[in-house]
């Protein structure tokens, strides 16, 4: 029997923007011909996996669809939720049609992760198909590069089989906390999991209850047309709005890990995106794209909506303006170089691999004093993203407005 694949897909991506009211879902940003949705579904047309189960809204229906158009998947199921319940609700309920049988396996995936080395992936999932069983769960740890407070954690022991199971769950702990946690070899949590239809029926029976009857009766009273399944709003709406790792993983005694060595993000923050861009940057460097200033150059790598990415060169001993924008944000993530950065009051020297805000309004400024040059990629967020929207204070180049 394959493995039936469950995309996760009702995220909003709200911590990217500034503006909340206006902002698009992560797993959609064209980010330069690709998106994170775009991505999730090519990785799963590999041999191992049967038709995809799409978990969303009625407001990325039309998204999602044209996606599975665009790489013609034309065998698929979309759960569409009448309300956000989190990540408890939307896996039982995805879980419980009547597609799927009770001993299918099934992993879920999140629709906005960016995964390298996806071969190890599989590998790792054909690997662990044979532990599965009624009760168990295994859940894929990445390992962490640096200390984040922005992902939740877990520590493991190797057991029977060598198969480690997981001992503890860390919820975003501070950097302090991360860097102590890492050192036991904690591994993050990356939100997907693998286990068997049966598991999720038994462990929400046990561990919840209430929720597992309202989803039952969500799907049952659903009403299905053109490979959707809308599910009843009146019972659905009585579910419990809880994460699926508060509300089975951190409650079953039966969790497992499956642990991965390979490139991973989320990008759930600018910094991260700029970290993709810097890998990447070869694919979307043309010379006409190239700018030339008395400081260095810049070169446009690629325009969104709402967004601009860009490379900065800054020459030994060059200084940009002091300055301010009205219609932008920044976020800057140098990969070569110590600038010295001024931040309204402020002064700091960065070194590879640091970032740093510069909120819209404030007055900022890159100097490099090294004998290297210094680049940063810059991601530009906010309506207007144009030259124009620079208002010089000081320039040692004459250019002060």
């Amino acid at each position: 029997m394959k493995i039936r694949p469950v995309i996760l897909c009702g995220g909003s991506g709200t911590r990217l923007w500034p503006n909340k009211k206006k902002h698009q879902a992560k797993q959609f940003i064209n980010f330069g011909k690709w998106t994170l949705f775009g991505k999730t579904l090519d990785r799963i047309k590999n041999t191992l996996f049967d038709s995809p189960i799409i978990s969303t809204n009625k407001k990325y229906l039309n998204d999602v669809k044209k996606h599975l158009k665009e790489k013609k998947i034309k065998k698929f199921k979309i759960i569409l939720e009448p309300f956000k319940k989190n990540t408890a609700p939307a896996i039982l309920s995805s879980s419980l049609i009547k597609d799927i049988p009770d001993n299918q396996p099934l992993v879920f995936l999140s629709s906005d992760h960016f995964i390298e080395k996806t071969n190890q992936f599989y590998k790792s999932i054909k690997l662990h198909e044979r532990y599965l069983n009624d009760s168990n769960i295994f859940i894929f740890g990445i390992k962490p590069q640096t200390p984040s407070s922005e992902f939740g954690y877990f520590l493991s022991k190797k057991g029977i089989k060598k198969i480690y199971k997981v001992t503890k769950f860390i919820e975003k702990p501070n950097i302090s906390k991360a860097k102590k946690i890492i050192h036991k070899k904690a591994y993050l949590n990356s939100g997907m999991f693998f286990l068997k239809k049966i598991s999720i029926i038994n462990n929400f029976k046990k561990y919840q209850n209430f929720t597992y009857k309202c989803c039952v009766e969500a799907v049952t009273k659903s009403k299905y047309k053109n490979n959707v399944y809308y599910l009843n709003k009146t019972a659905f709406k009585k579910s419990k709005d809880i994460s699926f790792d508060y509300a089975i993983l951190e409650k079953s005694k039966k969790i497992n890990a499956i642990k991965l060595n390979i490139p991973w993000s989320d990008l759930g923050s600018w910094k991260e995106i700029c970290k993709i861009y810097n890998k990447l940057k070869n694919k979307y460097k043309k010379k006409e794209n190239i700018f030339l200033r008395p400081w260095g150059n810049y070169t446009n790598l690629y325009s969104g909506k709402n967004f601009l990415i860009k490379e900065l060169s800054v020459k030994s001993k060059g200084i940009l303006s002091l300055q301010k924008h009205f219609h932008r944000s920044e976020h800057w993530l140098v990969t070569q170089g110590n600038p010295i950065i001024t931040l309204n009051k402020k002064k700091f020297i960065l070194k590879p691999g640091e970032n740093i805000y510069i909120p819209l309004g404030s007055i900022h400024r890159i100097e490099n004093p090294g004998r290297k040059s210094v680049k940063i990629i810059e991601a530009q967020i906010g309506s207007i993203l144009k030259e124009t929207d620079i208002v010089r204070y000081q320039d040692v180049y004459g250019r002060a407005n």
